[in-house]
């Protein structure tokens, strides 16, 4: 990890402060040097916190795509940016880490897909729930066997009052839909990891918008929650061509007493059971004809005079992906699972506009 990694941030906002910056400067061998966004204030400001004191400012990314120094590019736009964006980046050479979903449709996401194939350069998408200590627990269990045949899951991401109204998350056009693409995305993703199956064959799915009061409560205030089109909450029906079922549940806001953080799901399988609820990871099954639930310590500490502090998944997922970079291996997120979520999240609102299964082929 001596190599120096050059990046460019395209997209100074929200996530880009709160997790992707963060974490790369924490990095030793990684150097911000260019910063890019539409609105220029948020690019200098991003450049003065996290850069190098020569890192260069932009508000066209075609721009900062012609700097021949910078080798990996973080695409943290809204969702549809996400495709013109990556394209470009990985056909300027670049290495490609893209925020959560892939993009705000599975035509755009394919195109995405085939021109990191056409690149041969490195596209990955911001799935951090992977990386929680839990999950990285839970994958390397199913992989000994322990759980068998997984044939049942559900993937959750439930918030009874959590709608965010800043930036773009209200707005259909560019980010494409509500919970379902926001939050179950991450649990979907984490899902199909875990069970490692990514062929879907048919999916039902039904968005819900019925709340007369949706603004009550949340945590953000109203601010265009009480008149945004989005959905507040959605349900699905996913079947895999092996016979695996797949129930997945969502909601930014909804009359439920137990709130579930995205990346949460629990799996099934014909040995024993597992899940990861509120980031709390528990395995189920029958021991001495008796049910036991073991509760999976992941914390580290647990020695005298240290308290210790596992890393985020944000700063773990940005050290593997610059190391896959540096190692020339694959990212943890593959670009074809990635686009396979976005499949199943599309076929989700055209199931509950059409009110018909989409099947895939």
């Amino acid at each position: 990890m001596d190599r120096i990694v050059k990046v460019g941030i395209i997209g100074c906002g929200g996530i880009a402060n709160g997790k992707h910056m963060p974490s790369l400067h924490a990095l030793p061998n990684v150097q911000m040097v260019a910063f890019c966004d539409i609105i220029e204030d948020k690019a200098k400001a991003a450049a003065a916190k996290f850069g190098t004191p020569d890192a260069k400012v932009y508000t066209d990314y075609k721009e900062l795509l012609k700097d021949k120094e910078i080798e990996v590019v973080h695409v943290l736009t809204p969702n549809r940016e996400h495709a013109d964006i990556t394209v470009d980046s990985l056909y300027a050479g670049k290495h490609v880490m893209c925020e959560k979903p892939m993009a705000k449709t599975a035509a755009d996401a394919k195109r995405m897909l085939d021109a990191a194939k056409a690149t041969g350069k490195k596209l990955t998408i911001g799935y951090q729930h992977r990386q929680k200590a839990q999950s990285i627990f839970a994958k390397s269990y199913i992989e000994s066997g322990a759980l068998g045949d997984i044939y049942y899951a559900n993937c959750l991401a439930i918030r009874r009052r959590g709608t965010p109204n800043w930036g773009v998350f209200l707005d259909e056009e560019a980010q494409g839909g509500g919970p379902i693409i926001d939050i179950a995305t991450h649990s979907l993703d984490l899902t199909l990891y875990l069970m490692n199956n990514y062929e879907p064959m048919v999916v039902m799915g039904k968005t819900h918008k019925k709340l007369e009061h949706p603004e009550a409560g949340n945590i953000w205030g109203d601010k265009g929650v009480s008149t945004t089109p989005l959905e507040e909450a959605a349900c699905a029906f996913i079947q895999m061509k092996n016979g695996a079922t797949i129930m997945l549940e969502t909601s930014w806001a909804l009359n439920t007493a137990e709130p579930i953080t995205e990346g949460s799901c629990v799996l099934c399988g014909s040995k024993e059971g597992l899940q990861i609820k509120n980031d709390k990871l528990t395995i189920n099954k029958i021991e001495l004809d008796r049910p036991t639930e073991t509760s999976v310590n992941c914390a580290s500490g647990g020695v005298a005079f240290y308290s210790g502090a596992n890393a985020s998944p944000a700063q773990v997922e940005a050290a593997n992906w610059i190391k896959c970079i540096v190692d020339d291996t694959d990212p943890v997120v593959l670009p074809e699972q990635a686009y396979v979520v976005s499949q199943i999240l599309e076929a989700i609102y055209t199931s509950s506009k059409t009110g018909k299964p989409v099947y895939f082929e």
